[in-house]
């Protein structure tokens, strides 16, 4: 870098431990501040062993709504400035909510719950999405929701950090302990390891479940939400003719993919469209995401060590706004009272 940034405190570097989207992006945005950047993780570059792998990579703060506190809408749209701003390719294309006819009172729940939609008739299905023609009465469109790939995006973040003067060090374990100065901790669910009083005792790991298909039959532009009352399923579009079909919410930390979650997966993408049930399976799997009790995020706060986790369900739409908040506070002493904790 051509400068050093300093904070109130003096610290010109920062070590930060876990590549995932969290810890990729708390060292992007820091490295372009002008800290001097280690981003260290004990995975390889594939980041196979990540929470991150396993992610539908939904930037849907409105959608998300229906289900979260009104923090997670505020962090999320403050997320979509900077997904915006830092990967300017990041498609926008917005997110489809479908039901049956059957299903009508979860369709208008979910509108009641949410906000910045509109409501589309079938013709206005057709226009937005040709593959889905016939198939649904009505939708809400979300227009300013996107989505990314996370197995494209995160190598993308990593080089951008690369290209802001930062250093990333693959197959690195290592704990806040082991490290001088300035720490961030974005381990996930391995902070508990190395567990600080108050910190990361309460996490817990919820399991989330997803199904890569392959078709050629289906073509879809953004993710689409099939509203169901026992679960709600995701198709988001991959490239290469894939989609992602995701995901349960499973108070589990056993990594295994259920025959029940597996079968309600696939039978509700035929649902969705009959030419999936011909798709070909390419893989399932499932990832932990680490859950605070509230299943809120934070930023603890315990001297030269910063814990970011607690992320659940929306690692890809809260990581860029976390990061910001920590980099306020490290360069201004800025506190968000709604997801700081300081010891």
């Amino acid at each position: 870098m051509s400068h050093s940034k300093s904070s109130p405190r003096g610290e010109s570097s920062v070590n930060i431990i876990g590549a995932g989207v969290a810890g990729s992006w708390q060292a992007l945005l820091f490295a372009l501040a002008g800290y001097s950047v280690t981003l260290h993780d004990r995975d390889d570059a594939a980041m196979t062993q990540a929470t991150s792998h396993w992610a539908g990579g939904m930037l849907a703060p409105w959608c998300e709504r229906e289900g979260s506190e009104p923090l997670i809408t505020r962090l999320g749209l403050r997320s979509l400035d900077l997904w915006r701003e830092h990967l300017p390719d990041t498609p926008f294309n917005g997110s489809l909510v479908v039901a049956h006819p059957r299903d009508r009172a979860d369709f208008e729940r979910f509108a009641r719950l949410t906000t910045d939609h509109q409501r589309l008739d079938a013709d206005g299905i057709a226009k937005l999405e040709p593959s889905l023609d016939g198939r649904f009465r009505e939708a809400l469109f979300f227009p300013g929701e996107g989505h990314v790939e996370p197995r494209r995006v995160l190598p993308e973040l990593h080089a951008r950090l690369a290209q802001a003067g930062g250093t990333i060090r693959f197959e690195a374990s290592c704990n806040p302990d082991d490290l001088d100065g300035l720490v961030i901790d974005c381990r996930g669910l391995a902070a508990r390891e190395t567990d600080r009083p108050g910190t990361n005792a309460r996490l817990r790991g919820v399991k989330g479940e997803m199904i890569v298909i392959e078709t050629d039959e289906v073509q879809l532009a953004r993710p689409v939400r099939f509203l169901h009352p026992r679960w709600t399923l995701y198709v988001i579009p991959r490239d290469n003719n894939r989609f992602m079909l995701g995901a349960t919410t499973i108070e589990s930390e056993d990594t295994g993919v259920s025959v029940r979650s597996a079968l309600e997966l696939l039978s509700a993408a035929y649902a969705v469209h009959p030419a999936f049930g011909e798709a070909r399976i390419v893989e399932i799997g499932a990832g932990l995401r680490p859950a605070f009790p509230d299943n809120l995020p934070r930023i603890a706060i315990n001297g030269p060590h910063i814990a970011v986790n607690g992320l659940y369900r929306h690692g890809f739409l809260l990581a860029p706004a976390l990061a910001e908040l920590t980099l306020a506070y490290v360069a201004r002493g800025a506190i968000d009272n709604e997801v700081m904790q300081c010891s």
